[in-house]
């Protein structure tokens, strides 16, 4: 299996934040100003990333525009026009009830992907190992009918089930071919752990599809995750084992 890009989709169904983290330039940027305690200026995130100031004050516009960013003008006591400062979003409240748990389950999920993230070896195998014990845990109701039976999904319906109850609000575009699929995924409960470590949490995402589908009887497909690969929506592409070109 193969990783392409990096980073997932945003937490709800959000398109304008897909568009802005589309490009791995506004990604870096977005990581760059919420490490920053006090916010940065474009002059200070052009000198960072190397890139004309023009260019980033664009970037940050889009950011701020999808509402990853905020900023505001803060003067030093210099003449002029002080310049814009930004700085990450907080994130809006969504009026949805959470468990007193979920907080700190979140804040363990975040320790453990940091721990990977400083201490594995390699932090993405790492994260799709993790994952992909993850994917079978998740699969596993779905095989309990008898192979054969009505009941049982085929390896690209179960994984559908299984990434849509994650909360990735899942979406087969296309089927080429028995097997196979082409499916977007359209949301994602974990943009921030994700945004801080991407190599082991997008490792996670594609060790659960590979999990999923080894579970569910299609442990040869070979699958590829693209991160914003489209406006809107993470891709992922998946090809039965059969159909495995000769290496």
């Amino acid at each position: 299996m193969t990783t392409v890009g990096r980073g997932p989709s945003s937490e709800v169904p959000d398109t304008a934040r897909h568009r802005a983290l589309s490009a791995v330039s506004r990604v870096r940027m977005l990581d760059l100003v919420r490490r920053a305690d006090e916010g940065m200026t474009a002059a200070e995130v052009a000198d960072a990333t190397g890139l004309h100031p023009s260019t980033v004050r664009a970037h940050l516009d889009q950011l701020v525009e999808s509402g990853l960013l905020t900023r505001q003008r803060r003067g030093d006591g210099s003449p002029g026009r002080p310049a814009w400062r930004y700085q990450a979003a907080t994130q809006p409240d969504t009026g949805e009830a959470q468990s007193p748990a979920a907080r700190p389950y979140r804040d363990l999920a975040a320790a453990l992907i940091g721990h990977l993230a400083r201490d594995a070896d390699d932090p993405h195998a790492a994260g799709v190992r993790a994952g992909r014990d993850w994917g079978r845990a998740l699969a596993a109701p779905l095989t309990a009918a008898r192979a054969g039976d009505a009941a049982r999904p085929t390896p690209v319906d179960g994984l559908v089930r299984v990434l849509d109850g994650l909360g990735f609000t899942p979406q087969v575009v296309d089927r080429p071919a028995p097997g196979s699929a082409v499916v977007h995924l359209r949301s994602c409960p974990f943009l921030d752990l994700a945004l801080a470590n991407p190599d082991v949490v997008c490792g996670v995402h594609h060790g659960v599809i590979g999990g999923a589908l080894g579970a569910l009887g299609a442990s040869g497909a070979d699958t590829e995750l693209e991160p914003f690969a489209v406006p809107g929506a993470c891709v992922v592409r998946l090809r039965s084992g059969g159909e495995r070109p000769d290496r």
